[in-house]
């Protein structure tokens, strides 16, 4: 089994900055691409970043230049470091990991969630 947990969710004003983190655990034998995902209520869940292994990284749109994503191979965790925070990144985060298992297989697993609320 393999679990992700996030932390570093909570209430921050507009401008402001939040740090998340996201650790799996569990029969991992490596970790492949990891990412954050964001789903604002009435919306559907979306991309917000994502880093391969050897740390390419990607971002949408919306958040270049103010959020960066980043990971602990060693400690199969990855962070998402938000900053100049607006209103409209008010959402659920979500971490995903691609993860290798020791059969070989890989899978997707999801985290279970972290409320990013910025009042304006």
């Amino acid at each position: 089994q393999v679990q992700l947990v996030e932390s570093g969710g909570g209430l921050v004003q507009a401008g402001g900055s939040l740090r998340l983190s996201c650790a799996a655990s569990g029969s991992i034998f490596s970790i492949n691409d990891m990412g954050w995902y964001r789903q604002a209520p009435g919306e559907q869940r979306e991309l917000v970043a994502s880093i391969t292994s050897s740390s390419m990284s990607n971002y949408a749109d919306s958040v270049k230049g103010r959020f960066t994503i980043s990971r602990d191979n060693a400690k199969n965790t990855v962070f998402l470091q938000m900053n100049s925070l607006k209103p409209e990144d008010t959402a659920v985060y979500y971490c995903n990991a691609n993860v290798r298992v020791y059969s070989g297989r890989y899978y997707v697993h999801w985290g279970q969630g972290t409320q990013v609320t910025v009042s304006s």
